[in-house]
């Protein structure tokens, strides 16, 4: 099964809170973000946001320029439906994050919740790490939160790859300056428990990438 089928098959026959990843409020990345100290206005782009809502809280605390990208079609209309009207205020990507081109410099922070750690080839991650530099503003930030080294082996029956830190760090190597980075155990609504780390990094060099 492709990657797209099997998302697709997962929010089609599982309710938005039944899936392992649900959280009534994402509310670390909601933190991590304002701790991010950005203006209202600075472009926002989620990463696997799905059916999240984190986009909802973002909404409501103000801000303005939000992107919500996901390869699942059924997830991201669950989410516009739990908006209704205010789902105009966003902008809606179905892609596949390491198959995709996104414009240069578009984005002032970059947050993704739970999809770096599915990537688990070396050509997913460099086609993912590639699309990052180019996105993010020279000046811009990451938020992103894996699998920690003690997290699960596999998640939704797919296989994940799990890091500490210094693993992190070193994917995505001297283009991110760490800020700071927490841990959280993530209860999912079937009561298992999964561990996960945060990292918000700033980036520390310029992109060179091709206009």
């Amino acid at each position: 099964m492709q990657p797209k089928e099997h998302w697709e098959k997962v929010y089609a026959t599982k309710p938005a809170d039944a899936v392992s990843w649900y959280q009534e409020h994402a509310d670390l990345s909601l933190r991590l973000v304002r701790e991010a100290g950005l203006p209202l206005g600075a472009s926002i782009i989620d990463v696997g946001g799905g059916a999240s809502t984190l986009v909802d809280d973002l909404l409501r605390e103000g801000y303005s320029s939000l992107t919500v990208l996901d390869l699942s079609a059924s997830a991201l209309s669950q989410a516009k439906v739990r908006l209704g009207e205010r789902a105009e205020n966003v902008t809606w990507i179905e892609a596949n994050i390491t198959d995709i081109t996104l414009p240069a410099h578009a984005y002032d922070l970059w947050h993704d919740r739970a999809v770096f750690h599915f990537l688990t080839t070396e050509q997913e991650r460099k086609a993912y790490l590639s699309l990052l530099l180019r996105a993010v503003k020279p000046e811009g930030q990451l938020i992103i939160a894996t699998f920690a080294e003690d997290g699960p082996l596999q998640c939704s029956g797919l296989p994940v790859r799990r890091y500490s830190l210094s693993e992190l760090q070193a994917e995505l190597g001297k283009a991110f300056t760490l800020v700071k980075h927490e841990r959280e155990e993530h209860h999912t609504p079937a009561g298992a428990a999964q561990k996960f780390i945060y990292c918000h990094f700033k980036r520390s060099v310029p992109s060179m990438v091709q206009e």
